[in-house]
């Protein structure tokens, strides 16, 4: 595998194309990812010049890092035709990965980027400020249907990661749950109790998941 890109963003006001007439004309969101040209600080809640806008439903130890296959930039063209949102950093990504996707990446997978060690952590569940990104008002279905979410990482070693570094899986230790596969479990209503179950209790899903598993599981 390897870090194709390391994307940066801040927090600032962007038109909503979803406004309605009287309505508020503009969101406040850090979606809008930019490649960094140099090395960057891996911290344990992110990367050094990155900020999230939504403090409720992003960010935190859980969800320091987000990840998203660069090879699905050319899987969306058919779809979406030559949209400028279809490069790095495009779907909100910290860092845009080659050699793996959601099909390959399983949560728990340990990934070592030179000194920094991550852990995959949960899937991305995408939004309404994903929609209003790209401009496409059912792009949560579509983004969810396609399996195409990215997935997040946690932190647990800090160290310093640049665009072209190799990216080494060092440990999977539960190869059963592809980030697809858990997604799907998540989402489905009529998933199987017993996967509903075994899902809530990988030990490296992230707590909150884990406990919107639990009672149905």
């Amino acid at each position: 595998m390897r870090l194709a890109s390391v994307n940066l963003g801040q927090p600032e006001l962007l038109p909503d194309p979803f406004a309605r007439e009287g309505g508020e004309a503009t969101h406040r969101t850090a979606i809008r990812k930019r490649p960094a040209a140099g090395p960057v600080r891996l911290a344990r809640l992110g990367l050094e010049g990155d900020q999230v806008a939504d403090l409720k439903h992003h960010g935190g130890h859980d969800q320091a890092v987000l990840a998203y296959a660069g090879a699905h930039y050319a899987r969306w063209r058919p779809e979406l035709g030559e949209h400028p949102r279809l490069e790095p950093g495009g779907f909100g990504e910290n860092l845009t990965v080659e050699g793996t996707d959601e099909t390959v990446a399983c949560v728990g997978d340990q990934w070592a980027i030179g000194e920094a060690r991550l852990e995959v952590s949960l899937p991305r569940m995408p939004c309404e400020t994903l929609a209003r990104h790209f401009a496409i008002r059912d792009f949560v279905r579509q983004v969810a249907r396609s399996g195409r979410t990215g997935w997040y990482l946690r932190v647990l070693r800090e160290g310093v990661v640049r665009a072209g570094a190799v990216i080494e899986l060092v440990d999977r230790p539960h190869p059963q749950w592809p980030v697809v596969e858990a997604f799907r479990v998540m989402l489905d209503a009529h998933a199987p109790g017993e996967l509903r179950h075994a899902l809530a209790q990988c030990a490296a899903l992230a707590p909150s998941w884990r406990a919107r598993l639990g009672p149905k599981a």
